[in-house]
This record gives C-alpha cells, sequence and structure tokens, in this order.
C-alpha cells in the first residue's frame, strides 16, 4: 500500500499537473504550428522556388520492384520539420523571455527599499535633534 499512497502523492503535487497540462497544449500547439509551416509558410517559399512542394524532395535509394515500394530518403520532410522546430523553439524562447521579464519586473516592484546604515540612522536622528533645539 505504501508505494499507491506515494504514487498518488506524487501525481497530485501542482507540478506533475503542470507539467501534463503544458505537454498537452504543447501538442496541440505543435499541431498549429505544423499546420502553419505545412498550408502557409511552405507554399509561398515553395512557389518562390520555383513551385516545388518539400514533401516531394527525396532521393530515390532503391527503385520499386513488382510490389515492393522504393526505399526513399525524403529529406524535404527532413528540412520541413526543422523549420516546424525553428518555429516552435522560437515562440517557447519568447514566451520563457516574457515570463522572465515579467517575474524580474515583479520582483523589482515588490522590493523592500534597503534598511539605511547605522551611521545615516544616527546622522538622520543628530539632524532632527538639531533642528528641534532652533
Amino acid at each position: 500500500m505504501g508505494i499507491i499512497k506515494e504514487f498518488k502523492e506524487f501525481a497530485m503535487k501542482g507540478s506533475v499537473i503542470d507539467l501534463a497540462v503544458g505537454v498537452i497544449i504543447g501538442g496541440a500547439f505543435g499541431k498549429i504550428v505544423t499546420s502553419f509551416v505545412n498550408d502557409v509558410l511552405m507554399p509561398p517559399l515553395g512557389m518562390l522556388l520555383g513551385g516545388v512542394d518539400f514533401k516531394d524532395y527525396k532521393a530515390t535509394l532503391v527503385d520499386a520492384v513488382g510490389t515492393k515500394a522504393a526505399v526513399t530518403l525524403n529529406y524535404g520532410m527532413f528540412i520541413q520539420n526543422i523549420v516546424d522546430f525553428l518555429i516552435i523553439a522560437f515562440a517557447i524562447f519568447m514566451a520563457i523571455k516574457a515570463l522572465n521579464s515579467a517575474k524580474k519586473k515583479e520582483i523589482h516592484e515588490t522590493a523592500a527599499p534597503a534598511m539605511p546604515s547605522a551611521e545615516v540612522m544616527l546622522l538622520e536622528e543628530i539632524r532632527d535633534l538639531l533642528k528641534t533645539k532652533k
């Protein structure tokens, strides 16, 4: 019973749940980026390169024989996946940069002013006493 209880405590921690939510949202975001690359970015890029679809770029290693399919090296798909990765990596970088910037701003706003040194406090006390004697 100890292992089940331990696992339940582990699974219910906030960080594990946050991680699960992040993975789900990341998967959905990955689909959006893939669609953006496949349907929006690559067609104009292919058109600029002479109407070529990157998915069609491949090198045939072994030709098809009878019912056996050809063995191909699909480097066009690889290029497309690199573009997907770069867009996702840039978007994550920008999101983390924004979060870090917000955290730094929050830390600066909530930081308490530093206590004056003992010498400054003593000088202020002397100043206040001199003001009252006049």
